[in-house]
């Protein structure tokens, strides 16, 4: 069938008849040109809003048509009765009404497509006159749905009628729960369905309990009442109904249905004012346990998954309601074990079973209601529940349990992580039940695992072994454990177990991690863990947990590891020369060294640091004198990583500060002694440059140089001091010759720490005059392809600004030029780049008083400024933006109120600008509103916030919450 026009040639141009439309379905379908689809969709999108629609729907509706152009008058039906219903005449609505149920039966036997929009437009007219115009909707849908009499000519199958009937009353909730619709009305239209609900829910009844109801009117009928308990219609009125759909559980065709009709409905909050329907439902609930337990045995994981979502969702939704029904306490409890039974269902997650992650949350809400409670009252429910929790920690350990190694290791990467997913879970719930059950749990543990490790055939199941030392660590890594008593018993165990098994050595190198915190406090119990961590430190599989429990130890024991410190270096260092560890575990071992070196003695610091990285320097040697490939680029990368990482972490001063006021406080260096780091910088700075000048146009290799300076002045601060110079000198060269943003953001570190200090000024003026200037010439040619360079470079001026504004007293700093710079990096795209320069307007504009030349630029530029900031609240910009922008407006009318009056007069004049959408009164008032407000930034923010809505179209959408 050929389409007789093509809209795709101009689609404005065509009318809206039931042809061209026709025509542009088959384009929109059909056509193989991305770009005719979408113009077709455009104009298919024109028509549905278009006066026409109201008659061509019916058209496409015809018997004749492909179901796709049925289905578009259907949803153009929809589209009209949801978006445009005042545009019809109260006197078409009846024959409107007729006509569409005429054609729901008409199309009752499908398409099921165009019959589910058809039952959405019904619906939606429906939610448009109740309950003024049409009082009693579901009575009059079900009246015209009686099946016809047998004889009657043209009788259709009562089924199809019946099914078609349910999708109606399925649809009707959700057309409502979707609409956007004003807070009264939604109230009102709420109290009416409600009260519609006594006419639905016996005709649900009587289809589940009847014989002649096919499985599939049973299953729209589960669907039906799902979506009816969406409203919140009290469970006491329909609680028969719901336990009609448990009698559903045994059929297999209707269970999933079920459970999820079931769930629905017991999970509603409202239910809790029915109690009474709760008791009586409980029955049901546990008489599952039997299916759930067969289900288990046999491994049907879709019913245990089922009966298990039924069950957490009665115990989770009602935990306090039915905690309080003392009378009943044995059934809840009864439920409690039955939903303890779903977390320890048997099978590894989530391989072989899927429904104990399911259980998790309930205990959490079980103990927090429990927690609630008065002190008396909670005193009796611990006396129950105390033995169920520590039943669940058995449990929960048991679900931690890693399959053997052979099964694990066919397991694929994504079950893998799954499962890993699931052992954080298990920790976060154990720790929460510490709460509960306190330090009688750490005992519970400690005990087992002595056992455990003294028996030789209990100790030879390893995954025994870590599921109790994972229930330590996940308990130790959260809750304050330095005041357990059975602590020191297990650093004492730790060193007997035999770690041959990579996961068990991976958690017991977690487990001392741990209690790093502890081992400071008692560091006398270093020297049989310590060997432990070290001979991990060799296994490239023990790779992440070794190194991080290395740093954790480094960082919290540092002053008490002078003992160790030669073993600890040794073998750090065998390891770093032997490329055992990947490059991010490498930057880890660097921190932890940095750490355990800071708290050396002074003078052994600088031999100690020389041992550690002359390796690494000759290899940076080599790599420097050789030709640039990506390899090499790779290793320089890396070493140089390394040494940001080490100098991070190496910090003298925070040591001595650390000390301060001890019985014998260490000696900070003189004056004259230069810190050990920068000692090392001056001595490789030569092979800095030298890497430089060869990778100089490779920004990884120049952010890495950076990094290595960035690091250190950040940890050094003053004592960076006697580097200033030099770096200044080489910063400035490496910029002009390559531009980089992390070399402005070095700078800008610098301006930072040593703005203050007058002997280092003139290196840093040099440094920002060289910086601007050369950042200037790339605005110059265009700086849309730096965006991270315009960033950085605002930024590094907001700095200037801050810390050093008599910088931009220099005749060699184009102040125009900047500010104009400024104006143009508010117009990027990017968010952060955006955000930099609102921040360099903010920092300058209270300046422009004190500093004439800044004042000059003000008078001169202040207009654009302001039209450019109008310009992007107006739409040119992102919403999430306006907030930045406001706080620009709120600095220009707090430093030249009279200014910016004028300014905003003369460029709010402009029709149509900044938006078309705003009237020049809503312009007025905008000005108005912000003059007045000098003093509370949150109000001009709101201000703006509005104005900016408005410009878009967007004010009373519902955005302006957001």
């Amino acid at each position: 069938m050929e389409p007789p026009a093509n809209p795709g040639d101009g689609p404005v141009e065509l009318e809206f008849t039931v042809e061209n439309v026709e025509s542009a379905l088959y384009q929109l379908y059909f056509d193989p040109v991305m770009e005719r689809k979408n113009v077709a969709q455009k104009w298919l999108t024109q028509a549905q809003a278009s006066a026409q629609a109201w008659q061509f729907c019916w058209a496409l509706l015809g018997p004749d048509k492909l179901p796709e152009i049925q289905f578009f008058g259907a949803s153009t039906l929809h589209t009209k009765i949801s978006h445009h219903w005042s545009d019809l005449p109260t006197d078409q609505h009846e024959s409107l009404r007729m006509q569409l149920l005429s054609h729901i039966l008409h199309f009752s036997s499908g398409p099921k497509m165009v019959l589910t929009r058809l039952c959405v437009a019904l619906a939606s007219m429906a939610l448009n006159l109740i309950p003024q115009v049409w009082s009693q909707p579901v009575a009059d849908m079900v009246r015209a749905f009686q099946p016809q009499k047998a004889d009657s000519e043209g009788a259709q199958d009562p089924q199809a009628h019946c099914l078609a009937l349910l999708e109606l009353l399925t649809v009707l909730p959700e057309e409502f729960q979707s609409g956007r619709l004003a807070q009264a009305r939604r109230t009102q239209l709420r109290g009416a369905l409600v009260g519609e609900w006594a006419v639905v829910c016996p005709l649900l009844r009587q289809l589940l309990q009847s014989q002649d109801s096919s499985n599939q009117v049973k299953e729209k009928v589960l669907r039906c009442l799902s979506s009816w308990v969406g409203l919140d219609v009290p469970l006491g009125e329909s609680h028969e109904l719901v336990q009609d759909c448990f009698g559903a559980l045994s059929n297999p065709e209707l269970f999933d249905t079920a459970v999820e009709t079931i769930v629905n409905a017991i999970s509603q909050p409202d239910s809790q004012r029915c109690i009474d329907a709760l008791v009586n439902l409980m029955p049901l609930v546990l008489g599952l346990h039997d299916q759930l337990k067969t289900a288990a045995q046999d491994g049907d994981m879709e019913t245990s998954h089922g009966i298990c979502r039924i069950a957490v969702a009665m115990g989770e939704t009602h935990s306090r309601v039915l905690l309080e029904q003392v009378e009943h306490w044995q059934e809840y409890l009864a439920l409690v074990n039955m939903i303890l039974f779903c977390t320890g269902i048997p099978g590894h997650y989530p391989v072989s079973e899927t429904s104990s992650s399911l259980t998790l949350t309930f205990w959490y809400t079980l103990q927090d209601d429990i927690l609630s409670f008065e002190e008396e009252k909670q005193a009796v429910y611990l006396q129950v529940y105390r033995p169920v929790y520590f039943q669940l920690v058995d449990v929960l350990l048991h679900k931690s349990h890693y399959p053997s190694q052979d099964e694990y290791a066919s397991w694929s990467s994504d079950d893998k992580e799954q499962f890993r997913i699931y052992r954080v879970d298990i920790s976060d719930t154990l720790m929460y039940v510490y709460e509960m059950l306190g330090a009688e749990l750490l005992s519970n543990l400690y005990d087992r695992l002595g056992r455990q490790l003294m028996d030789p055939q209990q100790s030879a199941v390893w995954q025994d072994t870590e599921a109790l030392l994972f229930g330590f660590q996940s308990i130790a890594e959260t809750i304050d454990v330095n005041y357990s008593d059975v602590i020191p018993g297990l650093i004492g165990l730790i060193p007997r177990i035999n770690i041959s098994n990579v996961m068990l050595a991976d958690t017991v190198m977690y487990t001392i991690g741990s209690l790093a915190e502890w081992l400071a406090d008692h560091p006398v119990m270093l020297d049989g863990i310590l060997p432990m961590v070290l001979q991990g430190l060799v296994k490239a599989e023990l790779s992440v947990s070794s190194v991080s429990t290395l740093k954790r130890i480094c960082r919290e024991c540092r002053h008490d590891l002078g003992p160790y410190a030669q073993d600890i270096l040794t073998m750090s260092q065998d390891v770093l020369v032997k490329e055992i560890h990947k490059s991010s575990q490498c930057m880890w071992l660097m921190q932890a060294l940095g750490f355990l070196l800071s708290a050396l003695p002074v003078e052994e610091i600088l031999g100690r640091l020389h041992s550690l990285i002359t390796p690494h320097v000759q290899q940076l040697d080599t790599l420097a004198q050789q030709e640039p490939d990506p390899t090499n680029k790779q290793s320089i990368v890396h070493i140089l990583g390394m040494l940001s990482s080490l100098f991070t972490t190496l910090d003298i001063n925070r040591q001595a500060d650390s000390l301060e006021g001890a019985s014998s406080p260490r000696p900070t260096p003189s004056q004259s002694t230069q810190n050990p780091v920068v000692v090392v910088l001056q001595q490789v700075f030569t092979l800095i440059q030298n890497i430089l000048s060869k990778w100089l146009d490779d920004s990884e290799v120049v952010e890495a140089v950076c990094g290595v300076f960035d690091k250190s002045v950040r940890t050094l601060l003053h004592d960076f001091g006697p580097m200033v110079a030099q770096l200044s000198e080489m910063l400035g060269q490496i910029y002009c010759a390559f531009p980089q943003a992390s070399a402005l953001d070095l700078a800008r570190q610098m301006v930072h720490i040593f703005a203050g200090e007058e002997h280092h000024t003139s290196n840093l003026k040099s440094l920002i005059e060289v910086l601007t200037s050369t950042t200037l010439t790339i605005f110059h040619q265009g700086p849309r392809d730096h965006p991270d360079i315009a960033e950085s470079f605002m930024h590094l001026h907001a700095q200037i600004l801050k810390r050093k504004p008599d910088m931009y007293l220099s005749d060699q700093l184009d102040v125009k030029r900047l500010f104009y710079c400024g104006i143009l990096t508010l117009k990027f795209p990017e968010t952060l780049t955006v955000k930099a320069a609102t921040l360099f307007f903010t920092e300058l504009l209270p300046r422009c008083k004190d500093m004439p030349s800044l004042g000059e630029v003000l008078q001169r530029d202040g207009k654009l400024l302001t039209e450019t900031i109008l310009q992007a609240i107006g739409g040119e910009s992102p919403r999430s933006l306006t907030e930045h922008f406001s706080e620009v407006l709120f600095s220009l009318n707090r430093h030249c109120p009279a200014l910016l009056s004028q300014w905003l007069k003369e460029t709010l004049q402009t029709p149509g600008f900044p938006s078309a959408q705003v009237s020049t009164e809503q312009k007025n008032t905008f000005r108005q509103q912000l003059l007045s407000e000098q003093t509370h930034k949150r109000r001009v923010k709101d201000i703006v916030k509005e104005f900016s809505l408005l410009c878009r179209g967007l004010q009373g959408s519902g955005y302006s919450d957001y």
